[in-house]
């Protein structure tokens, strides 16, 4: 369920959280909703600074066996 939520900012704030908002691809709403979602975990990092398309890729290598040889290896494949 969403009920709505009024705030009384400066017009200055609102206007510097909408455009930061609309930089980082959310809405003010998501941006808000996001922020008080990391007030019920202290000790979670804040994904506010990632873009979508980041916050998506996050972790897809968490459990991934690769180290720097093969990363090198792969590099070097790739350039010659």
């Amino acid at each position: 369920m969403q009920t709505n939520f009024t705030l009384q900012l400066e017009d200055s704030l609102i206007t510097q959280a909408k455009l930061y908002a609309e930089h980082h691809g959310q809405s003010l709403s998501q941006l808000v909703a996001n922020y008080f979602k990391s007030l019920g975990h202290p000790h979670q990092e804040v994904d506010l600074a990632l873009t979508p398309r980041v916050r998506a890729l996050k972790g897809v290598l968490r459990h991934a066996q690769v180290d720097e040889p093969d990363y090198r290896q792969y590099l070097e494949e790739k350039h010659l």
